[in-house]
């Protein structure tokens, strides 16, 4: 079995993204517009990590910061299931919720 996710950026004249859209046809997404992305993949072979961040040049400052907070929860998350290492996860929790009070993104 196998399946696709597709990324789809425009850029500008300078080679800033402009749009960003994605499919995943397996989760009912189709072409489906998004303001910022970070994508990271472990490489085996070089024992580091392959990332792509990108945003684009009207995503608001505001909700990037919000965008990075519920990316470090998501993080801190799957930390937990992929090692089981409650006290590290906890540790990052809180600094998660540091992060969100830090930028008054708590209501």
């Amino acid at each position: 079995m196998k399946t696709e996710i597709k990324l789809s950026v425009e850029l500008d004249s300078n080679r800033v993204p402009e749009k960003i859209h994605w499919d995943a046809p397996d989760g009912g997404v189709k072409n489906e517009a998004a303001k910022a992305l970070m994508l990271a993949l472990w490489d085996h072979k070089k024992q580091e990590a392959a990332r792509i961040d990108l945003w684009t040049k009207d995503m608001p400052v505001d909700e990037m910061k919000v965008f990075f907070h519920q990316t470090l929860v998501s993080m801190a998350q799957t930390f937990k299931r992929a090692t089981d290492d409650d006290k590290m996860a906890a540790t990052m929790m809180d600094f998660c919720d540091y992060f969100a009070e830090k930028l008054e993104l708590k209501k």
